[in-house]
């Protein structure tokens, strides 16, 4: 083992589990944050009692300070962060409720950008610090404004503290995932339609693995010379068209009400 430090936030399942085993399997001593703590803590205690688990709620500033505080002082040092934290609420503009659209900025902006403030506020020369945007941070998908506005906001976000933080050393820079199966996709995917027309608009005609998206974020912390940067890592859907989940899953309802 080096002695190099991670911390991934939201790296109880999926692909931030993915992420943090990753890291480990790289040589990283990683803590893996979730507000989920059981799920952390089973993970980093199949990793080896290098790793460690911590609690976190992403929307919450001192919860999020704290975490990092906790890690600076236990471990001396921190040279990787990663936040997959994310929640997502299906409605037009016109009918989603407030407190749900405010949800999805608080968790997918909001709460991303406490992450960058603090873990730069701890990071030596030479640190990382990476987010997972998503293929709607560019493409646009009905009844998704709060998520895809949040994203789009947070792929900005990393370009404005990549320029911030490059005199002090510290890489800022995110991965932006078309279809990945995880707990977050997996309500969405159960829609019938909805993974037909996923791949149907992926020229690579597959979803992702969250192994997949973690071998990006390795060699992330590794690439010295990337900051400023939003992966598209999506088997090419970028380049075609954003599926109509509204619709599928709108005729679902209609289908179950008949």
């Amino acid at each position: 083992m080096t002695d190099r430090v991670a911390v991934v936030v939201g790296g109880a399942s999926g692909i931030g589990a993915a992420i943090v085993r990753g890291l480990a399997a790289d040589g990283y001593r990683v803590t893996a944050a979730d507000r989920a703590l059981d799920g952390a803590v089973a993970l980093a205690g199949s990793l080896g009692p290098e790793h460690r688990a911590e609690r976190v709620e992403i929307t919450d500033e001192e919860s999020v300070s704290a975490l990092f505080d906790a890690v600076a002082d236990r471990e001396g040092r921190l040279d990787v962060a990663v936040n997959c934290a994310g929640v997502n609420a299906l409605g037009l503009v016109t009918e989603l409720p407030a407190d749900k659209f405010r949800r999805v900025v608080d968790v997918c902006l909001t709460g991303a950008w406490l992450v960058v403030k603090h873990a730069a506020r701890r990071m030596a020369p030479g640190g990382s610090i990476l987010s997972l945007s998503s293929l709607n941070s560019r493409q646009p998908g009905i009844g998704m404004g709060a998520y895809c506005a949040a994203k789009a906001g947070l792929s900005m976000l990393t370009e404005v503290a990549a320029l911030e933080l490059a005199p002090k050393g510290i890489r800022v820079n995110a991965i932006a995932p078309g279809l990945v199966v995880t707990p977050l996709t997996a309500g969405a995917l159960d829609v019938p339609g909805v993974k037909e027309d996923y791949l149907d608009n992926t020229p690579l005609g597959r979803a992702g693995t969250p192994e997949e998206v973690a071998e990006a974020a390795v060699y992330i912390s590794r690439a010295q010379w990337l900051t400023g940067e939003v992966l598209d890592l999506n088997g090419g859907a970028h380049m075609m068209r954003y599926p109509n989940v509204h619709a599928h899953v709108t005729s679902a309802y209609e289908s179950v009400g008949d």
